[in-house]
């Protein structure tokens, strides 16, 4: 059968994640194996169009990976009613605008998150995408990951019997800029151009939380600014004002107690960059990006408490690796075909601007727990 083409207008992807997983690891991935296979055998291939603000930087990716359009000019491309789709990949600042402009146009929109800068920006383009009638997805990666996917193996099997609570471990150093370059954008460092560790990660926490576990309920939380002297990319000095750490408490529904660390000023002792143990009664996981270990209850070690004598137990020995008996496709790669395919048969996708709505609740709810030193409920 002839593979039917989408052509999809991708905006901001010169920086790191829209290059590197949502152009080179999804779209011309897709492209380079000849579209999407459909289960009646025909196909959906893809055709990129890159938007950016750099011409030099967007002609150079272009003609690096044979895409034939590019534009720094976003109601140019937005005009093309050839092009169906458009994603977000831009600053957080600029998003609201951009995706207001796609759904304007009719274009169904998958973005990056956070969606916006606020519950209410949010709500603003989750109306408008209703109102207007288009497919809108936010990316939930992390949900795709091996070892969540085996962790939610491991949920949905009833393996951990009543689950009690989940412990999250995330991140790394990142470089202040001065003696070694930063590896992280420097906005990612200034609040007013939509940086910060609880906007970025709580929307993460959010998705991971509600999808494998249980609603979030209530939040109490910390955000801190560890590291106030940072360097940019041209090397110039400026002072951090988002945070670069934030401890969370989440009480979830089913009275699961969440507790995740997410901090840009860690070095990492853990066998991943981000962990995850979830204890139940009937056993224990801890999962990564790629591995998940298990303990049951039935192999679960008695290790008493005595400060006078060292311990002769390996506790990490103990646990058991779930064995990589399936394939795993790359995450970002998998969330966009089923976008992809949710927009060629008209359905909702599953991952929409609502969920991106409810991430900014829990960023919202944790940043004024974090201002006000108090426990904060989430409303429905």
């Amino acid at each position: 059968m002839a593979a039917r083409t989408v052509r999809i207008i991708m905006n901001g992807v010169t920086g790191r994640m829209g290059y590197r997983q949502h152009l080179v690891r999804s779209i011309l991935a897709i492209r380079a194996d000849g579209g999407i296979l459909m289960p009646d055998g025909s196909r959906i291939q893809v055709e990129p169009i890159l938007v950016g603000r750099n011409a030099e930087k967007i002609a150079e990716l272009a003609q690096l990976h044979d895409v034939a359009q590019y534009t720094t000019d976003l109601d140019a491309a937005l005009a093309d009613t050839t092009a169906t789709i458009y994603f977000d990949a831009a600053l957080t600042s600029a998003r609201k605008e951009g995706i207001l402009k796609a759904v304007a146009a009719g274009k169904h929109v998958y973005t990056e998150k956070p969606i916006a800068e606020s519950v209410q920006d949010g709500l603003d383009l989750a109306h408008a995408a209703q109102e207007a009638g288009v497919i809108n997805g936010v990316v939930h990666d992390k949900l795709y990951l091996p070892g969540l996917l085996k962790l939610k193996r491991l949920i949905d099997s009833g393996f951990f019997g009543r689950i009690l609570s989940v412990r999250g471990e995330f991140g790394y150093w990142v470089f202040e800029g001065d003696l070694i370059p930063a590896q992280r954008p420097s906005w990612n460092y200034r609040k007013e151009d939509g940086g910060g560790m609880t906007l970025d990660m709580y929307c993460h926490w959010n998705y991971v939380l509600e999808n494998l576990f249980g609603t979030v309920r209530a939040v109490t939380s910390k955000s801190v600014t560890h590291i106030h002297d940072r360097w940019d990319e041209q090397g110039n000095h400026y002072t951090a004002t988002a945070d670069d750490a934030a401890y969370g408490i989440f009480e979830l529904e089913g009275d699961i107690i969440a507790q995740i660390n997410s901090s840009w000023a860690v070095r990492v002792d853990r066998g991943e960059l981000v962990e995850f143990q979830v204890d139940g009664t009937h056993g224990s996981a801890v999962a990564g990006l790629f591995g998940c270990r298990i303990q049951p209850r039935v192999s679960t070690p008695k290790p008493v408490w005595n400060p006078d004598l060292k311990t002769d137990q390996d506790f990490r020995a103990q646990w058991k690796q779930i064995p990589d008996n399936q394939e795993f496709d790359n995450g970002f790669r998998s969330q966009w075909e089923e976008f992809i395919t949710d927009v060629d048969a008209g359905r909702p996708h599953a991952y929409d601007f609502m969920a991106g709505v409810r991430g900014l609740q829990l960023v919202e709810a944790g940043l004024l727990s974090s201002d006000e030193g108090r426990r904060v409920e989430i409303q429905p």
